[in-house]
């Protein structure tokens, strides 16, 4: 390519692309397609010019005009906070909505799984045996499980279980990628752990305890947890069935919103620990620090039922804007 006669013959195009970049406020309609016409047409220059002749200099002024007419054409960014906004109003509750089928599947499963293992281990000694000495238990349910909650300052605990509990969602939605498969071993070992816990619990009179302690907390918690494993479930799923969708379309929009679960979740699992550091070890009355945590997981479910079925009744799925504005064509 020669670069002299490259400029020259587009020198024009360029000049009035800048001419219409500096007056982008003052356009009329026909102007305006003529700006994102002639910012196409640069962009495509940029990329002959980067594939042909890597002139610096030549680069360097294309790369600013085209960028300055990429925020011309595309308009000024969108400030951050409304960015957060349109997440936790659209995106979070949409994507949440979508898979709702699958993460109350691994609610209704893990439930009954654990309240299985519980029963198993309520009524029958020898498999108590199995897990400890009866003075190991004892101390277990006598001490142990309600000190759990009370044994570190609030603001550490909280930090401490909020911590916990996003790297077992994340792990949940990451490696739903596999299939589905580690996503299940995580449900299968929340699952025997929580019924295990009760079941001892059960046995030694101290239900209404186990259930005092893990409700104001738990319910929310574990919503959060399931919501994480349902949408791993997901993403493994669509590596074997996409749908209509290509392969890696599918599994690319489905992981994008299985990020966008993350980021919301970290949030929510906050609120869940904040709960457990200050409510589950608290002074009040069972039912009301149960009442509280019925109120936080009913505050989400319906956030979600309502926000979340709104946008995706909009046409929203989930999935997170992505890719450049144009592709520009080498030629």
């Amino acid at each position: 390519m020669d670069v002299d006669a490259f400029v020259a013959a587009h020198r024009g195009e360029w000049g009035r692309l800048e001419a219409l970049v500096s007056r982008q406020d003052r356009l009329s309609g026909e102007e305006v397609d003529e700006l994102v016409e002639l910012y196409q047409r640069a962009a495509t220059h940029l990329s002959m010019v980067r594939s042909s002749v890597p002139d610096p200099a030549l680069v360097g002024r294309l790369s600013s005009l085209v960028a300055r007419a990429r925020s011309a054409v595309t308009g000024a960014r969108t400030p951050a906070w409304r960015d957060a906004a349109r997440f936790l109003a659209v995106t979070f509750p949409a994507i949440v909505y979508r898979v709702r089928w699958w993460w109350l599947g691994a609610t209704v499963a893990s439930c009954a799984l654990a309240a299985a293992f519980g029963i198993w281990v309520a009524l029958s000694p020898e498999v108590q045996a199995t897990i400890g000495a009866p003075a190991e238990i004892r101390q277990l349910v006598e001490h142990d499980f309600e000190d759990y909650y009370s044994a570190n300052p609030a603001a550490s605990f909280a930090f401490q279980v909020w911590t916990n509990n996003v790297w077992v969602a994340a792990i949940s939605l990451a490696f739903g990628i596999l299939l589905g498969i580690p996503t299940g071993y995580v449900l299968f070992l929340n699952a025997v752990n929580v019924g295990v816990a009760g079941g001892l619990m059960f046995a030694y009179g101290k239900g209404a305890i186990f259930f005092g302690l893990i409700l104001p907390h738990g319910l929310l918690e574990l919503t959060a947890v399931f919501l994480a494993a349902g949408t791993g479930l997901r993403l493994g799923w669509t590596v074997i069935d996409p749908g209509p969708r290509r392969r890696g379309r599918a599994v690319a929009e489905e992981g994008r919103a299985a990020v966008a679960v993350a980021i919301g979740l970290v949030l929510v699992l906050a609120i869940s620990g904040a709960i457990e550091a200050a409510v589950t070890p608290s002074g009040l009355p069972t039912a009301v620090r149960v009442g509280v945590g019925v109120l936080a997981t009913v505050i989400f479910l319906g956030y979600v039922l309502v926000l979340g079925r709104r946008a995706v009744r909009a046409g929203e799925t989930g999935d997170v804007p992505h890719g450049p504005d144009t592709a520009p064509e080498a030629g």
